[in-house]
Order: structure tokens, then C-alpha cells, then sequence
């Protein structure tokens, strides 16, 4: 670690100085400059909100915050002290923690050891791990958070909501390895959690605000303005602006994001006109598997049906089950008149079926191949001519749909986690689209972790695929986006679709009314 003092060894920090602080920071990427001279001030004891569009620079400037990204230009101060952090453990040492918004937690070890990893303590001694005190350890910062995980479950059995308590806990650890005010970075803490979760984190929030200074980034903008002090904006890479939370509202927030007015009803839309057919495109009876059990599902072409209820409800796992990616233990799944065979995603993906899952970093592509290769991974014959790939027919192809869906990349050939999370998704639904031969697509959170800009991307393809006859199935991010975006709404409850809710054609259900089904 390499620390920059700008004042005399010795000399008091004055009280005064912020806790963080950002002068004109600069990070270029080949083709990219994603870093243009941001300006940021994180006082002590306040939560500081951090809003901008996907490709503002977001996750550029919080990966320098914790030493994962080198600027080119630009300086960080902690508490008055001009530092350059190479390393998580150097912005740690200067109490710098980061809640990741894609997991950082090692699979196959326990939830205990995750939390203390890098900061064992007394929970290893001579090498050897003292189980009861690790627990222990662990156990204090799930406290903290109001959680119930067992410390010493396997991470790797728990669902994406619990792995994300688990990350909380463990960046809260940085109380005990610091002595200075630590700055708590939260990156989209709340993608996955349920209201009830989401309350808690927030309490947890406000608690930290009293000894600690924290950073919330979030694309719910209502949430931002709930739990943040004040809220800074960023766009194409520049500081644009900050406001008082208490003070703002997010039609002004997304306003500063995309230089233009918007609005919170950026997903609701005419419904699009299908064909007229009798018979349902997609016909599920008595569908079982491991979370769920006897459910019966239509969707009709050019029809978007969402399935909504709380976590555990098994919506998700059926979603992947008619992806052929989630076993099944009885039940039927015709598609078009014909059985479908459930016992891959190879049949699934040759029987027209399309899947767009929730956790796009590790399901959804491959992070080091390019934007083409991951557009055509799972329709070869789209870029070959028999057993050989054409590359002029590649990129063709693939041009055609990043101009079609307006995706920002310096190129085809671009490692496709260069781009941003909302072009990211834009490639992975892409993937279906480009052999023109989908019939079903499972949408599961499509439009999780995206800005006000990306969603409104997304939503507005789902309504063109809708009115080519596409059928799909739509879990969606939150109940207004499903009441927003959906023809029909299934909700379930313990594993069983007990209701479903249509939209009639002089309104739609309000969240109450879904909620009230859900419970």
C-alpha cells in the first residue's frame, strides 16, 4: 500500500474534512472514456446517494474507491489524507468496505467464513480455524442485519437474497478492522430483496449513519431519496449534480440522469395486438418439482404473463424448469400442440424457448468472450454454413441487431463485460432473437440492476416481440413493472399458483391487490 500525505507527518486532520472525496477523477478504456473528471464529496455521518444512467461511470469510480481500478488522472482523499488505494486491503486498511451488486462470496465455504475472510482474528489460530469463534464472530454481524443464516451453511445453498445478507455482514466486518470511521460502499443492495429485507437493510443504514458515512447506489430512484441525505448524479462519465434527497423526486433524478424529463410510468404501454388464436401457445398442467407443485399455466402468442409472489413462493424455479434447467418430478408442458421434453436447455433452446435469467453475470454470458461470440453462443447455425463458422456472416448478423437494439460497444469484438449492465442485457436477449425462431421466452427479472433509460429499452422491445407473436413469461423486477407489463398476472403462494388476476380493460390491479394475494 502506497499512501500520499499532503500535510506534515503528525499534523491532525481537521475535523472538517470528509470523510471521502473525489477531485476530478479520470479512467479510460480502449474506446472508452467511462472516468471524465468526476468530482465527489461523501461528509461524514451522512448517507450519500449515487445515481446515473448504465454507462455513467458508476461502477468505474466504486471500483477505484476500493483500490480495484487505477486512475489515469484525478485524486482520492480519506479523512483529509490524499491515498492511493491499490487493493481492497489498502481501501480497507483506510476503512473503505463495498457491498458488491454482483456477490463476491467463495461458493463452497460457509457463510461464517466468507464474513471474516481477510479479517479471521481470533477465529484462526496457528492455522487452524476455531470453529465456535468464527461463528461467533460471524453470528455478531448477521445480528446486526436482523438475519437468520445459519453461519456455517454453505453459501452455495443459500438463495441470492440470503448470499446478499451474507455480503452485508461481511463489509460490515470493517468496524472491527479499522479504527478511522469506516465509509460503507452499498452497489445495488436491494436487487433481490424482498420488502420486509429491504426495511431492515434500511434500518441497518441509518444505524451505520451514527459512527460511519455510506455510499448508496441504487436505480430504484425512490429508495435512493427514502434512505440518502443527498444524491449525486452522474452522466457520460461527469459529475452533473447534487440535491438534497429531502428536498427532490425521481422524475427530477432521472431528469439530471438523462439530460431530459421522464417519467416513474416509463413501463406502462398499450397492450400489443396478438393473433387471434383459440388455442394457448404455452399450456402447463400439474407441474411439479423440488419448490413447487400442481401448476397450471396459459400464455397465448403475443401475450406477456407474469408470475409475482414472495420470495420462496417457487416462481423462479418454474421458470427454469420450462427451460429444461430446474427438475421436474410430475406434470405435462405442451408447446404449439406438442409435448415439450423438460430434461435440458438443449431441447428447450431447439423447441424455440428463450431464457433471460436473473443473475446475468454467471448464467446469463460469458464475461471475457466478445459481443458477437455471446450473441450467437446458442444458435451456431446463425454464424455457420454446416460445421463452419462464417465470420463475415457473424458479423453481418450481429451488426445488424447492436444497431436494431441500439447497444453501446466500441465494437463487435469487444469482451461483452466491457459494456454496461443494461447493454449487457440487451445482448443476452439478443441471443434469442437472432435466428428469428422463438416461440416462448422466460424472462426472470430482465430488468434488474438497468437505469430508468435501459428498462425503458427493454419494456419497449418485450412489446415489439409481443406484437411479432412471441409468448412470454415475465417475473418481474417489482408488482408495478408486473401490473405494468403484463396481459395476465399468476401469482403464487408456497409453491402453487393460486390466483390469477386480469387485466380488464378499465385499469389494472394496484400492488395492494397483488400483495393481498400473495400473503
Amino acid at each position: 500500500m502506497t499512501t500520499n500525505l499532503t500535510r506534515p507527518p503528525g499534523q491532525r486532520v481537521p475535523a472538517t474534512a470528509p470523510a471521502l472525496e473525489v477531485r476530478g477523477l479520470v479512467k479510460h478504456y480502449p474506446g472508452v472514456k467511462a472516468l471524465d473528471g468526476v468530482d465527489l464529496v461523501v461528509r461524514r455521518n451522512e448517507v450519500l446517494g449515487l445515481a446515473g444512467e448504465n454507462g455513467a461511470g458508476k461502477s468505474t469510480l466504486l471500483k477505484a474507491l476500493v483500490g480495484l481500478v487505477r486512475p489515469d488522472a484525478g485524486e482520492i482523499w480519506v479523512r483529509g489524507e490524499k491515498v492511493r488505494l491499490g487493493s481492497i486491503a489498502d481501501a480497507a486498511d483506510h476503512g473503505i468496505g463495498m457491498v458488491f451488486q454482483e456477490q463476491s462470496l467463495v461458493p463452497n465455504l460457509t457463510a461464517a467464513e466468507n464474513i471474516v475472510l481477510g479479517s479471521e482474528g481470533p477465529g484462526v489460530r496457528h492455522g487452524i480455524y476455531r470453529w465456535n469463534t468464527m461463528r461467533r464472530l460471524a453470528q455478531e454481524q448477521l445480528d446486526k442485519i436482523g438475519s437468520h443464516i445459519d453461519p456455517l451453511a454453505r453459501t452455495d445453498s443459500l438463495s441470492f437474497a440470503d448470499r446478499q445478507m451474507v455480503e452485508i455482514a461481511k463489509v460490515l466486518r470493517i468496524e472491527e478492522r479499522t479504527s478511522h470511521p469506516p465509509v460503507i460502499i452499498l452497489d445495488e443492495p436491494t436487487s433481490v430483496l424482498e420488502s420486509k429485507e429491504i426495511e431492515t437493510l434500511f434500518t441497518q443504514v441509518r444505524r451505520l449513519r451514527e459512527f460511519a458515512s455510506v455510499v448508496f447506489v441504487s436505480h430504484r430512484l425512490d429508495e435512493v431519496l427514502d434512505v440518502c441525505d443527498r444524491v449525486a448524479v452522474l452522466r457520460g462519465g461527469r459529475s452533473v449534480g447534487e440535491v438534497p434527497a429531502a428536498d427532490a423526486a425521481p422524475a427530477e433524478l432521472h431528469r439530471m440522469m438523462i439530460g431530459s424529463t421522464g417519467s416513474d410510468d416509463h413501463y406502462h404501454g398499450a397492450a400489443a395486438e396478438r393473433p387471434d388464436e383459440p388455442r394457448p401457445r404455452l399450456v402447463v398442467r400439474g407441474l411439479s418439482g423440488r419448490t413447487f407443485r400442481d401448476v397450471d399455466l396459459d400464455v397465448h402468442a403475443g401475450e406477456i404473463v407474469g408470475i409475482v409472489g414472495v420470495h420462496g413462493s417457487g416462481r423462479e424455479d418454474v421458470c427454469r424448469a420450462l427451460f429444461g434447467a430446474e427438475p421436474t418430478t410430475a406434470g405435462e408442458v405442451v408447446l404449439d400442440g406438442a409435448r415439450l421434453d423438460l430434461s435440458g436447455t438443449r431441447a428447450a433452446c431447439a423447441a424455440g424457448i428463450g431464457y433471460v435469467p436473473a443473475e446475468r453475470k454467471t448464467e446469463g454470458m460469458v464475461g471475457p468472450m466478445s459481443v458477437a461470440d455471446n450473441m450467437t453462443l446458442t444458435k451456431q447455425g446463425s454464424r455457420c454454413t454446416g460445421p463452419v463458422v462464417r465470420p463475415r456472416k457473424q458479423a453481418k448478423l450481429v451488426d445488424r441487431w447492436i444497431e436494431r437494439l441500439s447497444i453501446r460497444t466500441p465494437d463487435r469484438g469487444t469482451a461483452i463485460q466491457r459494456l454496461s449492465g443494461g447493454n449487457q442485457q440487451k445482448v443476452v436477449l439478443a441471443r434469442w432473437l437472432v435466428a428469428g425462431d422463438v416461440r416462448l421466452l422466460l424472462l426472470d427479472h430482465p430488468t434488474r440492476g438497468l437505469d430508468v433509460g435501459a428498462r425503458s429499452e427493454v419494456y419497449r422491445l418485450l412489446r415489439e416481440l409481443a406484437g411479432q407473436g412471441v409468448a412470454m413469461v415475465l417475473l418481474a423486477d417489482s408488482l408495478e413493472e408486473a401490473i405494468g407489463m403484463s396481459d395476465r398476472i399468476v401469482v403464487m403462494s408456497d409453491g402453487r399458483a393460486t390466483t390469477e388476476v386480469a387485466a380488464p380493460a378499465d385499469g389494472k390491479p394496484t400492488p395492494l391487490d397483488l400483495v393481498k394475494e400473495m400473503v
